[in-house]
C-alpha cells in the first residue's frame, strides 16, 4: 500500500517537473481557461500544449470541460497551487542565499585585492 502511494506521488511530481507544464499551471492559477487562451498566454504551440494537458489530466493535475467545440481546463485541486507557491518560495530563498554568499565572496575578494594593492603601494614608496 505504501509503495503504491509513493509511486503515485512520484508520478504527480513528474507531471509537474517540466517548465512548460509549470507555465500551464501558472496560467490556470486564477481559474479556468480555454486551450486557445492557454496558447496565447503561454506561447506553447497548440499541438504541444495538448500533449502536456493530456498528461496533466491523466495525472489528475487538471480537469477538462467541453463547451461546444472548445475545451476548458482548470486546476483539479487548489492545493497544487499552494505547493507550487511553496516551492517557488523555497527557490527564491535559496537564490537569495546564493546571491548573499556570492556578494560576500566578492566583498572578501575586493578586500583582499585592495589589501594586496595597498601593500604594493607601500613597497613602491619605500
Amino acid at each position: 500500500m505504501e509503495d503504491d502511494f509513493y509511486c503515485l506521488h512520484s508520478q504527480l511530481c513528474k507531471a509537474l517537473a517540466n517548465d512548460k507544464r509549470q507555465m500551464i499551471l501558472a496560467a490556470l492559477r486564477d481559474g479556468e481557461r480555454s486551450v486557445l487562451d492557454l496558447v496565447d498566454v503561454t506561447g506553447i504551440r497548440q499541438a504541444n500544449l495538448s500533449q502536456h494537458l493530456s498528461l496533466m489530466r491523466t495525472r489528475g493535475v487538471v480537469v477538462a470541460r467541453r463547451e461546444g467545440t472548445r475545451v476548458y481546463y482548470s486546476i483539479s485541486n487548489q492545493k497544487l497551487i499552494q505547493a507550487f507557491d511553496l516551492i517557488t518560495e523555497v527557490m527564491e530563498e535559496s537564490l537569495e542565499g546564493r546571491v548573499r554568499v556570492a556578494g560576500s565572496i566578492g566583498d572578501a575578494s575586493a578586500l583582499s585585492q585592495s589589501g594586496v594593492n595597498e601593500e604594493a603601494s607601500d613597497e613602491s614608496r619605500s
